[in-house]
Parts: C-alpha cells; structure tokens; sequence
C-alpha cells in the first residue's frame, strides 16, 4: 500500500577529533549495500596511507578554488590549517537520483551549510567516551605536535558546543554498539511519514464494498448462530 519515495536519504555524519567517525563509517557502508559514502576534495596532502579517489580526491588549492568558482561544491570550507575541504554536487546528486542513501563525513561548519540547503538532512554526531580517550588516541597515534594536539582539542570543544544542531548523538565506545545505533537510526527514517511518496488505496465507497462483499467476511465475521 505504501509507495517510498525513490530518492535517497542525505547523512551528514560528524564527530570530534578521534571519535571514530571514519571507522564507523566504514563499517556502515560494508554492512550497508544501500549506503554510499560521498568522497571529498581536499587541498591537504595525502598520507602515507591514503589513496587518492577513495579516502579523498587530493588537489591544489588553485583547483580547489576553481572548483568553488564553478560552484561544483555542494558546502567547502577551509580549516584552521589552511587547507581546503568540499563535498562534490554532482557526485551526491547522481548518487542520490540512483536511489543510494549518501554519507557525508564533514565537521559542523559542513554540515550547517548542507543543513540550509538539504532541511531534511539526516545529522549524527559522533562522540567518544570522554576526553581523556581522545587523548589517548592522539599519542597512540603519533602524528601531532603538542600544539597541534591542543588545537584539535580546541576545536573538539568548540563542535560540542554545536550538538544541539544536530538530530541524533552516538557515543562510540564500543564500535559494534555504535554502528548498531546507527543503523536504527537510519531504519527509523526510512519509516517516517514524510518518507512516504504515496500511499495506494482506492476510494472509501469502493474499499468498504470490497470489504462487505468478501465471502470470508460474510460468512465468517458477522455470521449469527
């Protein structure tokens, strides 16, 4: 009876420093055959571990620029570090007409921008379990500096703050309950009403003559001893 609408949903995930956004979202789209993960442009440079065109798509800033020109951006923002980060429009679009429901893994600023565009964006916000464990994934990691492990702090501050904008927050502690919570939440989307394109039912003259005439209902629903 239920007819959904064919477009998919839009997914902003965000997250403080080392919460675990990218593990958690890289597990949802293994799990997940009808999610797909919009991949960003930056201008920062690639990491050793990093491949161009799956984790990022790396270009110059004097690409990113001309992109934002060409208004080929759906939000982009440029960092405290100086560097450039963009979703794609054409991309998320085709993704999104195809029936796919699309991530977008970006910060807060991203997501205020995607939110004016897109009001029924679907935003999770990704937290871990306290500060001192981001803490001590930082060291474990061992990629900053002391002054860029406080800045990341600071800024870690400054988007908590920001949670409010948000529709749901996820506490990543364990990352099977995290996806877990995740996934319900995206389920429980997909049965909101507003969800729903059309709903098939004939009019209510013919239904109830429908109803009445059935053999099953006459003979057994109103039969009189």
């Amino acid at each position: 009876m239920i007819k959904e609408k064919k477009s998919g949903q839009l997914i902003i995930i965000s997250g403080t420093t080392c919460a675990g956004k990218g593990t958690i979202v890289k597990e949802l789209v293994k799990r997940n055959e009808h999610l797909k993960v919009s991949i960003s442009y930056t201008s920062r440079e690639k990491r050793e571990n990093e491949i161009d065109g799956k984790d990022y798509y790396f270009i110059s800033s004097e690409e990113f620029e001309k992109k934002i020109a060409n208004d080929e951006f759906l939000e982009y923002a440029k960092v405290q570090y100086g560097k450039y980060y963009g979703t794609p429009k054409k991309e998320v679009k085709e993704l999104l007409e195809q029936g796919y429901d699309v991530i977008l893994e970006i910060d807060v600023q991203g997501a205020k921008q995607i939110k004016e565009l897109f009001p029924e964006t679907i935003l999770i916000f990704i937290l871990a379990p306290s500060m001192e464990e981001v803490k001590r994934r930082i060291k474990e990691r061992g990629m900053e500096n002391n002054e860029q492990i406080i800045k990341r702090f600071q800024v870690a501050y400054q988007e908590i703050n920001e949670i409010n904008k948000y529709n749901y927050v996820v506490v990543n502690d364990i990352l099977e309950d995290a996806v877990k919570k995740i996934e319900a939440i995206l389920i429980s989307e997909k049965c909101r009403v507003d969800r729903i394109e059309e709903i098939a039912v004939e009019n209510e003259e013919e239904i109830i003559h429908e109803f009445l005439m059935d053999k099953d209902f006459e003979n057994k629903a109103f039969k009189i001893e």
